[in-house]
């Protein structure tokens, strides 16, 4: 159960909208930081947003002016002199939340409205699409306190954004303008903050409008292309492919583009 928020709201908030959820980290005293109950309170959302045969897309954003500080360190601190144990903490709770995250069958979308930093900003980048306030910052804050990038980070990073530019933002933890980060090919697109929701909501609509079962295979394949050779992602795209071929999806996508109208895709497998 999600632990509260100072006015006794979740600090999970789930909204439930036509073919997509918002979930929202609603901790904004705290700039959304991360705690034990909050991972419990996502991984709840994911759980529950996957189990619902109307949802065909996912949007995460944050409360207040920040999407996430990351982990809230008033709940590191030592107990009775004792360190805790991270690597415990990422083992039972982080990464499972960032391996359910990755595993959705339908698009995530991240609209990040403030300071992401920490864990907070690979959270973001874990999704598919990531868009961003134009005062937004991306920060690997990692080093200041004498971490390593968690939550995916070490191996988004480079991927991302080349390893010159990942082992400097690990390294000097300097924040990242949204604008240099779109450049950089680490996130999707910019807004000025009054569009970003209107304009993350839009993307979710269209995202939930399309063919949910492809998508969801499109990104199995695209996961798969990081570690996997030429000729065996070959032979996944033959098999994603098949998958596919048969979905009621692909007949009505070529009956619309045939008859020239839009496409009424159902996301349904049969």
């Amino acid at each position: 159960m999600a632990d509260q928020s100072p006015s006794n709201q979740p600090s999970v908030l789930v909204d439930c909208r036509a073919g997509y959820r918002v979930v929202t980290l609603n901790r904004p005293a705290r700039l959304n930081a991360l705690t034990d109950d909050v991972y419990v309170g996502l991984r709840t959302a994911f759980a529950e947003a996957q189990a619902d045969a109307d949802c065909r897309a996912l949007m995460l954003t944050g409360a207040g002016r920040g999407f996430c500080a990351g982990a809230d360190l008033a709940n590191r601190l030592p107990v009775d002199g004792q360190p805790r144990d991270l690597g415990r903490s990422l083992d039972t709770l982080l990464n499972p939340l960032i391996r359910q995250l990755r595993a959705l069958p339908f698009p995530t979308i991240a609209a990040v409205n403030g300071v992401a930093a920490g864990a907070g900003a690979n959270l973001a980048l874990n999704c598919d699409i990531v868009l961003a306030a134009r005062s937004a910052r991306f920060i690997q804050a990692f080093a200041k306190i004498g971490l390593i990038p968690d939550a995916g980070g070490s191996w988004l990073l480079p991927r991302l954004v080349g390893a010159a530019r990942a082992r400097a933002l690990a390294l000097t933890a300097e924040p990242l303008a949204a604008e240099t980060a779109q450049a950089w090919g680490l996130i999707w697109k910019v807004f000025d903050d009054a569009q970003l929701m209107p304009e993350a909501e839009a993307l979710c609509a269209q995202l939930a409008a399309g063919p949910t079962l492809a998508f969801g295979l499109l990104k199995r394949a695209l996961d798969a292309a990081e570690t996997t050779d030429l000729d065996a992602q070959l032979d996944l795209e033959r098999d994603l492919q098949r998958q596919a071929g048969f979905s009621p999806d692909y007949a009505e996508g070529v009956r619309a583009f045939m008859e020239k109208r839009a496409a009424r895709f159902s996301g349904r497998q049969k």
